[in-house]
């Protein structure tokens, strides 16, 4: 994609970029596409999307790679940055100790080296470089009529010898397979009788084996247990809960079946959902330009933020499940804040709608001194353990503990990327000095460029935390925890919404409509349920009474849509352009980070030290 008036260097494609880890560097024989490595004709396709999934085999090589292009979609195994396969151009003799040399190529450069090199124990990872062939996948499937559209692995079943991939198409079904064992388990919407529109985003509900959540272009989300079936006619649902711009259906069928509930978010396509690391919380974005959060088990609106303008597209939560980055169709990166509920810095560097945002959890920093202890309450807890939901990794921890009220203070830095249709990759850096504003803006940054030429006087009102007192007040050191109020209030109210429904989300798997009723407290059942037969045409009736429309220029400088200049308005570290069609795909993985583009190449990214040199 050209830039106007740029030169051959603005339109180059970067194989490497530097950050202040170090060299990223583009590993060009760990490329995965199409067997033919024909590229795709992208126009009118959708999305290349790419899913991951670590087998937990005793081989070595447990990760998995699933990607869509086109009508086709392809399982690998992935190799990652260690274990690409060493392209061997040919060999030479000499006289010495040894007597022949290998002559490889890596990237633009050829290297010579003696075979033996593979024996020594202290370079073990070159030992599988020549093991991994890309040109043939373990699994392969060509769709008539529909293409796939997005899909998802379900990392508590899989095993070396079984996985259940979910896969979602243009037409509305959603497949259930197996392609260890290349089988076709079941097809969910098979007659399109639950919709008929594009699917969009396809998840495994966290901690279940059999739950699963889909989003579809119309606007709608349904809850399926791929233990029961979807019926012969179309489904009839009943009132659950309705709020501002939703509403969650039951359906209403003598014996269970799919789907358990039916959401109904938002106006225009539900472009994508993300759920939170504990899974109690799901952030899903909209084509009318609201990210809207709710609790997943109590079916209930947490908080809501609007785009700049146009839709938005994707959605990531941090590692500690304390902030969203959203991105869309307004250029932007948007980062909103789950405690405070409100949106605390935008990030300026794409020329083009934001197609993918993710956080690093590898690059993430926490620095503190005070031992880890678990800082929820007992209740949590043992929420926790009844959905069997998994406590995040060391560094999700550690940002837990961060805005504990009885922790020394800390200091942290989230990393998050975006791709977007641009074809450029952004990483941008989430410091203290932008999460806990308490001195003022302009104060330097160390990670963190913030262009703020408005930004308002000391003492100003606005949506940014201001520090009372005089006028003009010193500068301060820096906050490293958020108020203990604002902590205390967000755990008060987190708490009310765990238990405005008895019965949570798993429970709709195995208990019927009558036992549910039974279980909700008095005052919801009158609320919920005083609407207990409506049939689906009737209650897409009630949806549109319930989509109310929100004009754009009313929202623009209120909390759900602050002004460009009452918010820190970011830098990227870098932008750089890596693809010649636009970018579907970015996973931050430990060792490496992996992007796709839309004509079908998966390119695996080698981070800082992970590389190994082959130089002498």
């Amino acid at each position: 994609m050209a830039t106007e008036g740029g030169g051959k260097e603005m339109n180059e494609i970067k194989t490497q970029f530097t950050t202040r880890e170090g060299l990223y560097k583009l590993l060009p024989n760990s490329e995965y596409s199409r067997p033919n490595r024909v590229p795709f004709n992208s126009q009118g396709s959708n999305p290349v999307r790419v899913s991951f999934v670590n087998l937990n085999d005793q081989s070595g090589n447990g990760d998995r790679l699933c990607f869509n292009v086109g009508r086709e979609l392809y399982f690998y195994i992935y190799k990652g940055v260690r274990k690409a396969p060493l392209p061997i151009v040919g060999w030479w003799q000499e006289d010495g100790p040894c007597t022949s040399h290998l002559i490889i190529c890596l990237g633009s450069e050829m290297v010579s080296l003696c075979p033996s090199i593979f024996l020594m124990e202290s370079r073990p990872s070159l030992m599988a470089w020549n093991a991994a062939d890309l040109s043939k996948p373990i699994d392969k499937r060509i769709y008539k009529g529909t293409q796939p559209t997005c899909h998802d692995f379900n990392h508590l079943t899989a095993t070396a010898e079984s996985v259940s991939l979910l896969v979602g198409f243009s037409a509305g079904q959603v497949q259930l397979i197996d392609p260890i064992k290349k089988e076709t388990s079941k097809l969910f919407n098979e007659e399109r009788l639950i919709d008929k529109s594009r699917v969009t985003c396809v998840k495994w509900v966290p901690g279940s084996e059999s739950l699963f959540l889909v989003a579809h272009s119309s606007g709608n989300m349904y809850l399926y247990n791929v233990e029961h079936s979807c019926g012969t006619t179309a489904p009839h649902y009943q009132l659950l809960k309705q709020g501002e711009s939703f509403a969650v259906h039951t359906c209403k069928s003598k014996s269970t079946r799919n789907p358990l509930l039916k959401w109904t978010v938002g106006e225009g396509a539900l472009n994508e959902f993300a759920f939170s690391p504990d899974g109690k919380f799901l952030a899903c974005v909209s084509q009318d330009g609201f990210l809207r959060v709710f609790n997943f088990d109590s079916v209930e609106l947490h908080g809501t933020m609007k785009s700049y303008f146009g839709g938005l597209l994707c959605v990531c939560w941090s590692p500690d499940g304390k902030y969203i980055v959203t991105g869309g169709e307004d250029d932007l990166v948007t980062v909103w804040s789950f405690v405070d509920g409100r949106v605390i810095a935008r990030g300026h560097g794409h020329k083009s709608w934001v197609s993918v945002v993710a956080f690093d959890p590898y690059t993430t920093s926490v620095e503190e001194s005070d031992p880890m202890e678990f800082s929820g309450s007992d209740e949590d807890f043992q929420d926790l353990l009844h959905f069997g939901r998994d406590r995040a990794n060391s560094t999700q921890s550690r940002l837990s503990k961060r805005n504990s009220t009885e922790s020394r203070p800390v200091s942290v830095t989230y990393r998050f990327g975006s791709v977007g249709q641009d074809t450029q990759l952004c990483l941008w850096d989430l410091t203290e000095d932008i999460l806990f504003p308490h001195q003022p803006l302009s104060r330097a940054r160390t990670h963190t460029n913030v262009m703020n030429a408005t930004s308002p006087p000391a003492g100003s009102t606005g949506n940014s935390v201001s520090t009372p007192g005089s006028s003009a007040p010193p500068p301060l050191p820096r906050s490293n925890s958020l108020p203990h109020s604002t902590v205390s209030n967000a755990g008060s109210k987190s708490n009310v919404a765990d238990g405005a429904i008895a019965s949570g989300v798993s429970k709709f798997a195995t208990l019927s409509l009558h036992d549910r009723k039974d279980r909700h407290h008095e005052k919801d059942h009158k609320r919920n349920h005083s609407m207990g037969h409506i049939s689906s045409k009737s209650s897409d009736k009630l949806n549109l009474v319930t989509k109310t429309k929100t004009d754009p220029a009313k929202t623009l400088g209120t909390p759900l849509c602050p002004r460009m200049e009452d918010v820190p308005l970011l830098e990227p570290l870098i932008c750089k352009k890596i693809a010649h069609e636009r970018l579907t795909v970015l996973i931050f993985l430990e060792d490496c980070v992996v992007t796709a583009c839309q004509e079908g190449f998966v390119c695996t990214w080698g981070r800082p030290g992970k590389v190994v040199s082959l130089n002498p």
